[in-house]
C-alpha cells in the first residue's frame, strides 16, 4: 500500500511539475526566425498600371519587401520610415517592393497622397497567404540576390518610443548593409 501510495505521490508531482513550466508558443520573432534561409516562394500580382508581376522579376536582385494595406494604421504609420530607407540606398542595388491587397487603382491612389517611395505590387489575399511570410501587418522581408529571405521583421521604426523595435529596424537595416556590401564584390 505504502508503494502506491509513494507512486501516486510522484506521479502528482511530475504533473503538478509539467502543468507550472511554461507553454513556448511561436511568436513573430521565431516565425521569423524559421523564414531565414527559405527561398521566397512564387507569386503573381500586377502593379499599379495592371501589368503582371512574378516572383521572376526580382531574379538577381537584393529585394526589400513591404508586406502593407491602407486600412493597417501601423502600417501607414512606419510608411516615412520606410522612405527614408528608400531615399538612404537609392542609389545602391537594391528594389523597394510594396505587397497590398489592396487593388491596384486604390493603392495607386494612397502612393500618390501617401507619398510612398516603394515600387506597389498588388497581389490577391490568397497570393499573400500562398507567400506565407507575414505573420501580420505591416511585415518587412530582405531577399538576397539568391532568392533567400535574409531577415524578415514586423513594424520599423527608428524613433525611440519603443525601444525594440527600434533595435529590430536596426538590426534589420545592418543585414540590408551586409548584403549590399557582399553583392558589390
Amino acid at each position: 500500500m505504502k508503494n502506491y501510495l509513494l507512486i501516486f505521490l510522484l506521479l502528482i508531482s511530475i504533473f503538478a511539475k509539467a502543468q507550472s513550466e511554461p507553454v513556448k508558443w511561436a511568436t513573430q520573432e521565431t516565425f521569423f526566425d524559421d523564414l531565414r534561409g527559405k527561398n521566397l516562394s512564387d507569386f503573381e500580382g500586377v502593379n499599379l498600371k495592371g501589368k503582371a508581376f512574378y516572383k521572376d522579376n526580382l531574379k538577381n536582385q537584393i529585394v526589400l519587401i513591404n508586406f502593407w494595406f491602407e486600412a493597417c494604421p501601423p502600417c501607414v504609420k512606419e510608411i516615412p520610415e520606410l522612405n527614408k530607407l528608400v531615399d538612404k540606398y537609392k542609389t545602391s542595388a537594391i528594389r523597394f517592393i510594396a505587397i497590398t491587397y489592396d487593388s491596384p487603382k486604390q493603392a495607386a491612389i494612397f502612393k500618390k497622397k501617401a507619398g510612398y517611395k516603394y515600387e506597389i505590387i498588388c497581389l490577391k489575399p490568397e497570393e499573400i497567404r500562398k507567400l506565407n511570410i507575414n505573420h501580420g501587418y505591416p511585415t518587412n522581408v530582405l531577399i538576397g540576390k539568391n532568392g533567400k529571405i535574409i531577415q524578415a521583421v514586423a513594424s520599423l521604426s527608428y524613433s525611440d518610443e519603443i525601444p525594440e523595435i527600434k533595435q529590430r529596424t536596426l538590426a534589420f537595416e545592418e543585414h540590408l548593409k551586409l548584403e549590399i556590401s557582399k553583392s558589390a564584390k
